[in-house]
């Protein structure tokens, strides 16, 4: 089953950014949700990891804060 993706960021992160590319790189579908636009977005991203700081990367149940690359792949099963 694939897994869903969600990146929780906002238009003025480079590191958000970055997420994004890496994950169009590695051709993996994701929804992204500005949460400077979508308040009910940002407390629900907030509760899921108790931080603020974006991005937040959602991979089924499990969240990685910031742009990390090494947990990013494990969890996408990229080598």
């Amino acid at each position: 089953m694939k897994q869903i993706v969600k990146v929780y960021s906002t238009q003025t992160c480079p590191y958000c950014y970055m997420v994004k590319k890496f994950l169009d790189d590695n051709n993996i579908k994701y929804e992204d949700i500005d949460v400077s636009k979508d308040h009910r977005a940002a407390q629900e991203m907030i509760s899921k990891s108790g931080q603020m700081g974006v991005p937040q990367i959602g991979i089924g149940d499990k969240i990685i804060v910031g742009f990390n690359k090494p947990a990013l792949m494990k969890e996408l099963g990229i080598k």
